[in-house]
């Protein structure tokens, strides 16, 4: 029976500096499931393994399969260690690992794969057995947060009463496992800050999660009408409600269609809202599509808007903007830094309606040559964010080496963080 490591084994290396890692990378959600913090460790993956690199994924089961395994993720064949995992039914997609085998299955891969990093995605289960279990065999450890704990409350099924206490023990555990990380990073300055304040860590560092703009496809032909366009989790910290109550606001001779892209548990609910809010004949939900019809959607819209106010950078947005689309966001958290106001789109007060549709009304009454300079404004502004300089800059990491924050908001942070 042959190896499955030979899957993604790296050539003998050409230089002693430059040689190859053995590297893991822990999820708490990892493909087929469709959200930022996935998406961004399948492409982590997958550029690590084109670079030569032994990768060893480990995430929870996604079909009730539990093993290792070899699969293939953005083209690119790898490891992949599926934990056996239970669905948590009050969300649509979401599986966890059991967290009493966590630390056993963390000991067994690292026991066997002896990687020369591991870097984990989240603090809460997957990433908390593989710092444990990495701190102990003095294996370098990288943790990256794409977590709002407020973002999972919905889904807990916790009384109103008990929810801030969540938090703060969701916090708390963050700071345990991240305290574990020779380099701590989130994909945006302004995450970083968050991060840094809620857990008390310090010199958290800011690096894209980037992306491929190269695979976008921007159109610069006169447009044929007015389409706005989001993508995302059908759930209700995105806000999609805020969305189609400005599309009522608009005026009707902007004819404007909306098109929904993703899936999630409120996609009943915004149905029925559209259809209350008499505009259910303008509004296409799509569910879950494939990658080439994403694109698609990217390119025949006219604005791409984004009204979550809990993004920690939004990889749909940068999405949108490699596809050459203004872009009108809610003014919180992490989309300022790439929304800037009157160059490649607008912000709006988080959550106001009336504020959502007179930004969305800006872009769909701008001239042809307005509308021109806010789509190469979102393409200039979203090259900051290569993916092959967030590989590179997690390289450097992985091997030790100081590095000065990338992040592309030109913002700066510590150079080191101090243990905790």
């Amino acid at each position: 029976m042959s190896d499955p490591r030979d899957a993604s084994r790296p050539a003998s290396p050409t230089s002693a500096d430059a040689r190859p890692l053995t590297v893991v990378i822990g999820c708490d959600t990892f493909a087929p499931n469709v959200n930022g913090a996935a998406k961004f460790a399948e492409r982590l993956a997958a550029g690590l393994v084109q670079r030569g690199h032994e990768v060893h994924v480990v995430a929870p089961s996604a079909d009730g399969w539990s093993g290792t395994r070899v699969e293939t993720h953005e083209g690119q064949r790898m490891i992949v260690h599926r934990l056996y995992s239970w669905r948590w039914f009050p969300h649509d997609w979401l599986r966890f690992a059991m967290p009493w085998r966590i630390r056993q299955n963390s000991a067994r891969i690292l026991d066997e794969v002896k990687p020369d990093v591991v870097h984990f995605q989240s603090h809460m289960i997957v990433g908390r057995g593989l710092s444990i279990e990495a701190a102990e065999r003095g294996i370098r450890i990288i943790g990256t947060n794409h977590f709002m704990p407020e973002n999972l409350l919905e889904f807990t099924l916790l009384p109103t009463a008990v929810q801030a206490k969540a938090i703060q023990m969701a916090w708390r555990a963050a700071r345990r496992t991240f305290g574990r990380a020779e380099a701590v990073t989130t994909p945006t300055r302004k995450a970083a800050q968050f991060l840094e304040k809620y857990t008390g860590l310090r010199g958290v560092q800011a690096i894209s999660c980037g992306i491929d703009a190269d695979n976008y496809n921007p159109d610069f032909s006169v447009r044929a009408g007015n389409s706005i366009l989001f993508v995302g989790r059908v759930t209700g910290e995105k806000h999609i409600d805020v969305l189609l109550r400005a599309v009522s606001l608009l005026d009707p001779s902007l004819d404007a269609k909306v098109e929904i892209v993703g899936g999630g548990d409120q996609m009943r609910n915004l149905q029925q809202l559209a259809s209350t809010l008499g505009i259910a004949d303008r509004v296409h939900f799509t569910g879950y599509v494939s990658d080439a019809e994403l694109k698609e959607a990217y390119t025949r819209a006219t604005v791409f808007a984004m009204p979550s106010i809990a993004e920690l950078q939004s990889i749909a947005t940068m999405e949108a903007m490699a596809s050459a689309l203004p872009v009108v966001a809610a003014d919180a958290m992490a989309l300022p830094h790439l929304v800037h106001e009157g160059e490649n789109g607008y912000l709006f007060a988080p959550g106001d309606a009336q504020a959502l549709a007179d930004r969305l009304t800006d872009v769909l009454t701008a001239d042809d040559e307005t509308l021109e300079s806010m789509k190469r404004a979102s393409l200039r502004i979203v090259a900051a964010h290569d993916i092959n300089r967030t590989i590179s800059t997690f390289e450097s990491l992985y091997r030790g080496e100081p590095v000065a924050d990338p992040a592309a908001d030109a913002a700066s942070a510590p150079a080191g963080r101090s243990a905790s």
